[in-house]
């Protein structure tokens, strides 16, 4: 979901600009990324790493 046609019932202003305090907690409330900021893409990247690394280590000790 995306706050980018979003419009604030506080200052009618768009929540992407944060104008007000209200927008502002909007936009960090939707834009939030998990402890961290852990995203989807890293978790995919460190699964694949940690896949190489176990074939890699499969095929030594093979």
């Amino acid at each position: 979901m995306s706050c980018e046609h979003l419009i604030c019932a506080h200052c009618a202003g768009p929540v992407i600009e944060g104008r007000c305090p209200v927008c502002r907690a909007a936009r960090a409330h939707m834009h939030h990324h998990g402890p961290a900021g852990i995203t989807p893409q890293l978790l995919i990247a460190v699964a694949l790493i940690l896949l190489l690394g176990l074939l890699i280590a499969a095929h030594v000790l093979a």
